[in-house]
């Protein structure tokens, strides 16, 4: 049975080491408290460096815990290495998952291929950047849905983004060679410039056994919308090709019933339009990703303002200085209101 002695000896080698145990645990619980619970809020675009930190803060808590440990140097010594190796062999097996999409996430950082709000396609994947996390990238699709790509995924395909300063959209028909092409092509480009689109030109894609394939574009300045430009594009095409009475259908078109040939297969022309107030598709379709594109411009512009300001802070005299870090402090408020 131990000695009083001994215990005392036991409580007095361990005593550092609870010590250190609870200022490394209460240490991490308050780091985690003040960088990602108090923030959860803010999403995966946001607390990216914050689950950095709190990693590293890890590791070193785990390093500080060992070396506070009442053993040789030697000792000490194979637990460090021991852990050293759990670290790497955890690293080696996670490498095509976790660890992978870690790096892809950090390398997407430093290329940055596209930003909050892009419309990008990623092999099948079509949508607008809700957001840019750790491990995934968080994208909304047409239906209005969420789809989360991993970051690997993300590297490994290639992706187009659609520029923010316009895109070019187009549509196709096939028409029948009783038409002239020049007829064809004017018609199209007016098509293109009644729904808005700027500098509109006409290709003829191909030269079909009984049609010709024709391809309308022109460039949408505006990509906030689109989904219903194209829609417009289309609209446009069948009404400007329907009020110059030209069908929209191949020559072998054909039908069980006897028609005179003076019969056209177009529908009557509608009067009633669109109507000007309705929601914009967009609006409904990509409403998250609306919302955290708005909420970075704004901290954006917000930081802008502040660099600003602190620069016409060292050439005011002492009354301006007061005005000006007045209206710093303001805006570095507003900017950490708009992060929580």
């Amino acid at each position: 049975m131990p000695s009083q002695e001994d215990l005392l000896n036991f409580v007095i080698l361990s005593l550092p080491l609870a010590l250190t145990i609870i200022v490394v645990v209460v240490t991490l619980w308050l780091a985690h408290v003040f960088l990602i619970k108090r923030h959860a809020a803010l999403g995966n675009e946001k607390l990216f460096s914050r689950q950095l930190t709190m990693l590293g803060l890890s590791i070193v808590g785990v390093l500080v815990i060992i070396l506070a440990l009442p053993i040789s140097d030697s000792s000490r010594n194979q637990i460090i290495g021991l852990v050293g190796l759990v670290l790497s062999g955890i690293f080696a097996f996670s490498s095509s998952t976790i660890f992978a999409n870690l790096l892809a996430g950090i390398m997407m950082r430093i290329t940055t291929p596209f930003k909050t709000g892009d419309f990008i396609q990623v092999d099948t994947y079509f949508g607008r950047v809700v957001e840019r996390g750790l491990l995934d990238t968080e994208i909304q699709t047409e239906a209005s849905d969420l789809v989360a790509l991993p970051n690997t995924f993300m590297i490994t395909h290639p992706i187009s983004v659609t520029r923010s300063t316009g895109t070019i959209i187009s549509t196709s028909l096939s028409l029948g060679y009783d038409i002239h092409h020049s007829t064809i092509t004017s018609l199209l480009t007016q098509a293109a410039e009644n729904c808005g689109l700027t500098d509109p030109f006409v290709h003829i894609v191909e030269l079909g056994d009984f049609s010709i394939t024709y391809k309308i574009s022109g460039k949408l300045e505006e990509v906030k919308s689109l989904i219903s430009s194209r829609t417009m594009l289309n609209r446009e095409v069948l009404d400007v090709l329907h009020d110059s009475q030209i069908e929209i259908m191949s020559p072998s078109f054909m039908n069980q019933r006897r028609l005179p040939d003076e019969l056209k297969m177009i529908p009557p022309k509608q009067t009633a339009k669109q109507q000007d107030d309705a929601p914009a598709v967009e609006e409904v379709i990509f409403d998250k990703a609306e919302a955290a594109e708005q909420k970075e411009q704004k901290v954006e512009s917000v930081k802008a303002q502040i660099t600003s300001l602190k620069e016409q802070l060292s050439s005011a005299d002492a009354e301006q200085k007061t005005n000006i870090s007045n209206k710093i402090a303001t805006l570095t408020e507003k900017l950490k209101n708009s992060a929580d």
